[in-house]
């Protein structure tokens, strides 16, 4: 990742900028709430003078007037500034291949589950508006890959994708076991079966890939992953390489059925025999920082992680661990051995039941 840079309030930005300023919604229309939450931040940034884009098969619930109308695929971000996304990670993961092909950066309000990609919490919307309104916010460069599916005889297919998250190479069949043999930069590692092979980004980490028991990796490194799932082998571990390793997955002509799966979003199917490498994508993916926040205490606030040390837990009886609020990461608060949620503030004051 690069180092992150200036957000559009830098000269040079000011003066690539269009005069008029534009941003694309992306919204899960499927929940009241997501859409009631999207059309506040829209009329907040109509008042400002900004125009608001909306997707042709989203615009109709979002019921916006005067907002622009377009359909989905690249086109819908050029000459955006940034894209706003109010919903779950599949809601920013979809806004990535829209602004991908673009100068747009992304930032979103997570409005599912964990919503790692997420800038902020419902709750801090106000903040993320006015910093857009005021051109507050850094953009760091994601890593993404890129897949090239080839056939028994090593030519490429024509059937590429991308992914900011992973590269799934999976079976299609539930009762088959893909064999697979494993090379880095052109060399033979090594060969099981296993239902899968992920290959992910440093912002993938601790997506699929921390499920399939990868390591998380923070998002300013720049690496590649590679995870099997379920392996029945002995040699089956997680690998961390270069950035500019080419991975392949080769699959052997035995008939088993395999695919390659980005982000969830994009299936390719791999002929019989055929390999798919896995390399570094020249095109990264831009998303906009509203507020500092470390990586660390994005890991903390998203999986409630217990940062008080066991010997200063309360309990609540047999098994029962004092209970956890939810944090927004905005505010950088910290679980303290009573467990109470206290800002970063009271805990370098001196609070006395402020020791983590």
């Amino acid at each position: 990742m690069t180092e992150p840079q200036p957000g559009a309030s830098a000269g040079a930005a000011d003066e690539a900028r269009p005069a008029q300023r534009r941003v694309l919604l992306a919204v899960h229309t499927g929940r009241a709430d997501i859409v009631g939450l999207a059309r506040s931040a829209a009329a907040r940034l109509a008042e400002a003078g900004i125009v608001v884009r909306l997707l042709d098969d989203e615009a109709e619930a979002m019921a916006v007037p005067g907002a622009e109308v377009c359909p989905f695929g690249p086109g819908a971000a050029e000459g955006v500034e940034i894209v706003l996304v109010f919903g779950g990670d599949g809601t920013f993961l979809r806004a990535a291949e829209m602004a991908r092909s673009t100068d747009a950066a992304i930032t979103g309000v997570n409005l599912g589950r964990v919503g790692f990609l997420a800038e902020t919490e419902p709750e801090a919307v106000e903040e993320m508006i006015a910093a857009v309104q005021r051109c507050e916010y850094a953009v760091e460069e994601r890593l993404t890959l890129e897949a090239t599916v080839l056939d028994a005889e090593g030519r490429p297919t024509g059937e590429g994708t991308w992914a900011l998250n992973e590269v799934s190479v999976e079976k299609v069949e539930r009762s088959r076991v893909l064999d697979v043999v494993l090379e880095v930069d052109g060399h033979p590692l090594t060969s099981f079966g296993c239902d899968g092979i992920l290959c992910a980004t440093p912002t993938g980490s601790t997506a699929y890939a921390f499920s399939a028991g990868g390591p998380v990796v923070w998002p300013d490194v720049e690496a590649l992953l590679l995870v099997p799932t379920n392996a029945h082998a002995l040699f089956a571990r997680p690998l961390v390489t270069s950035p500019t390793s080419v991975l392949t997955i080769a699959v052997p002509p035995d008939g088993t059925r395999a695919r390659v799966s980005a982000d969830g979003r994009r299936v390719v199917d791999v002929p019989d025999g055929g390999r798919v490498e896995v390399r570094r994508s020249e095109r990264p993916v831009r998303i906009a920082r509203m507020n500092p926040t470390a990586f660390g205490d994005r890991l903390v606030a998203k999986f409630g992680l217990p940062v008080r040390g066991f010997r200063g837990a309360r309990s609540h009886g047999p098994g029962q661990e004092a209970p956890i609020g939810r944090t927004n990461v905005l505010t950088g608060d910290v679980n303290t051995s009573d467990g109470v949620l206290r800002t970063a503030e009271e805990v370098g004051g001196g609070h006395p039941d402020g020791k983590a």
